[in-house]
């Protein structure tokens, strides 16, 4: 499998998830677009770094996901691109009625908002050449719901529709729209959680990980940022050329419940 002389635009992508699915797609042979907010020479040394080890071409263009003209700006100052990964979010935890305005539209704004930009600002050159790769990275929660998340379930729902709509438009054209959903998926945000859980409900690191933070995860495993790269470059590839409009459940048997 090869993704050679495809160029791949990877949103929210300087840690975690993000960094995982770029690292997959550089392994398989893209070239690679990192993004994120800042804009430190540590940004720009991580892509350089990630290029020279997979032998690609990987460039860091900072542009905040908040703003639907930045996230089209990135498309563009990438030039392009062949491979989208609608990956930034963020999220917040409150009942409804306390929720924080001004954090339900950041979260919706770069939960969801974004992915419908950067789209429409890759689509025009995706169907110019009649190929194209949207992947969204969604969540278990863009198909089942907890309590406290109203903002984060609400976009990763939206994200979910977004792209089954867009599948549709673009059917037939070379180009696919897919959503790959994790479940809980060990990150450096995830592993900083695990000290406090511990001391909270003073258990050891493997208890407190089984018991409650991998509680609706039936396999009680992470999954990880490696899977998650995986999945994505499967839908990349022509093996998944018919694939289109649906979503991927990464979640140890989250949403099988």
């Amino acid at each position: 499998m090869t993704l050679s002389g495809k160029r791949a635009v990877i949103t929210g992508s300087n840690s975690g998830i993000g960094l995982g699915v770029a690292e997959a797609l550089a392994a398989a042979g893209a070239e690679v677009v990192l993004n994120s907010f800042t804009d430190r020479p540590e940004d720009h040394d991580m892509a350089r770094d990630l290029g020279a080890r997979h032998g690609v071409v990987a460039r860091y263009i900072a542009a905040d996901m908040s703003k639907g003209a930045e996230c089209r700006a990135l498309i563009e100052k990438a030039g392009g691109c062949d491979i989208l990964v609608n990956n930034a979010g963020i999220q917040f935890v409150s009942p409804v009625e306390d929720f924080p305005v001004e954090k339900w539209d950041a979260i919706l704004a770069i939960n969801l908002s974004s992915a419908f930009h950067t789209t429409a600002a890759a689509l025009p050159g995706m169907k110019a050449k009649g190929w194209g790769r949207i992947v969204n990275v969604a969540s278990a929660h863009g198909l089942t719901a907890s309590p406290f998340k109203s903002a984060y379930v609400a976009a990763k729902h939206g994200v979910l529709g977004l792209t089954k709509t867009v599948a549709l438009e673009v059917a037939g054209q070379g180009i696919t729209c897919n959503a790959i959903c994790p479940g809980y998926v060990l990150t450096p945000l995830v592993e900083a959680q695990i000290p406090d859980q511990m001391k909270a409900h003073k258990m050891d690191r493997e208890t407190v990980i089984r018991e409650v933070m991998l509680d609706r995860q039936p396999s009680r495993q992470f999954a990880t940022v490696e899977q998650i790269g995986g999945t994505a470059v499967y839908l990349c590839s022509s093996s998944a050329d018919q694939v289109t409009g649906t979503s991927i459940s990464v979640d140890g048997g989250w949403t099988a419940l």
